[in-house]
């Protein structure tokens, strides 16, 4: 197994962070039925407003799959918010490029262009949480604290 030595600037956490705290803002709407109604009509909005494009009509497939992203995005972002690990900016780097790969997929497929937007995000946070890594030395698995 490999092993890799976490990256130690002390503005590494903060990244961690930031990331989870741009998560949690974007993400908290999509977590429920009745405000992800909102964000769509919002977003809607704001794509048209731009000459973007705007979402798909609602239907009950679409409202749940956002709401389980929704949910479980919100429940990380929280978790890299109160205890933002190197591990867990390695892992959400990685998360992110997943994220990206699809929202490029979904663009090249027609979705609304408002995803640029969101898409730049990703690659940025992305670059910033795996960056760091590049410097580390192979040793075996990712270190992470172990909790009591």
């Amino acid at each position: 197994m490999i092993r890799l030595a976490a990256p130690t600037h002390p503005a590494y956490p903060r990244v961690v962070r930031a990331s989870a705290w741009y998560d949690l803002v974007v993400t908290v709407g999509f977590a429920t039925p009745w405000t992800y109604a909102l964000v769509h009509d919002g977003l809607s909005s704001l794509g048209d407003t731009l000459g973007l494009g705007v979402l798909p009509a609602l239907d009950p497939m679409q409202i749940l799959y956002a709401n389980l992203m929704g949910s479980v995005v919100v429940v990380w972002a929280l978790l890299r918010i109160i205890e933002p690990l190197p591990a867990h900016g390695l892992f959400d780097g990685v998360a992110r490029v997943q994220f990206a790969l699809w929202q490029a997929y979904a663009l090249g497929h027609g979705a609304t262009r408002l995803l640029w937007l969101f898409l730049v995000v990703e690659v940025a946070f992305g670059v910033a949480q795996l960056w760091p890594w590049r410097w580390t030395r192979r040793t075996g698995l990712v270190s992470c604290p172990r909790l009591p």
